[in-house]
């Protein structure tokens, strides 16, 4: 109760401090390419249940790959989506789904169909979280894109290498989790170090 009181005050106060950035960044992305402003795609949420996820178009609307994997210099990525990525920026609209409860502030990052509803025995009480914004995998793989990109299958290498380890360090949390522990996470996201 505590973490949900404390979840939508800060993205209700987030949101009405951010809106100044969150339309300078509206208008960068349709300057920059053709298409919405905003991405929405089902993702995983609580218990589950599929939710709509709202972030900034990070990619052209026009795409062949259909690859969940994103490395470093994927050509689907805009010269604007490079940077609000770099810098996290294209995550600023999940305030809103913090605000309506599908989403925390600090949880388990949320995936498409087919990773985390697919989890067997204990791995699935990751689902007994809501799905954050940052989180401790997020940090522990801050520079993934990097990583991807050096691999020859950057799918193969996400699906069995970065994503059992991400469930391996999401149930640490899930053991862990605290207000304070939130605190830390979201300092340590915001200022880049570790927590």
């Amino acid at each position: 109760m505590i973490k949900r009181i404390f979840d939508f005050s800060s993205s209700f106060i987030g949101l009405i401090i951010l809106l100044p950035l969150l339309i300078f960044i509206s208008f960068a992305i349709k300057l920059g390419s053709s298409g919405p402003v905003l991405f929405s795609q089902k993702r995983v949420g609580k218990d589950g249940k599929l939710f709509t996820l709202i972030k900034f178009r990070s990619m052209s609307v026009y795409q062949e790959s259909r690859s969940t994997a994103t490395a470093r210099g994927d050509a689907r990525i805009t010269g604007v989506g490079s940077f609000l990525r770099k810098y996290k920026l294209d995550e600023l609209p999940e305030l809103w789904n913090v605000l309506k409860g599908e989403m925390s502030l600090v949880g388990p990052r949320p995936d498409v169909p087919g990773y985390a509803d697919s989890l067997k025995g204990t791995d699935r009480n990751m689902l007994k979280l809501r799905p954050g914004i940052t989180g401790t995998a997020s940090l522990k793989y801050a520079n993934e894109e990097e990583l991807l990109a050096s691999q020859e299958n950057p799918q193969k290498y996400n699906d069995e290498v970065i994503f059992p380890d991400k469930v391996k360090v999401n149930l640490e949390y899930y053991e862990n989790q605290s207000l304070w522990l939130d605190i830390k996470i979201i300092f340590a996201t915001i200022f880049r170090t570790s927590y």
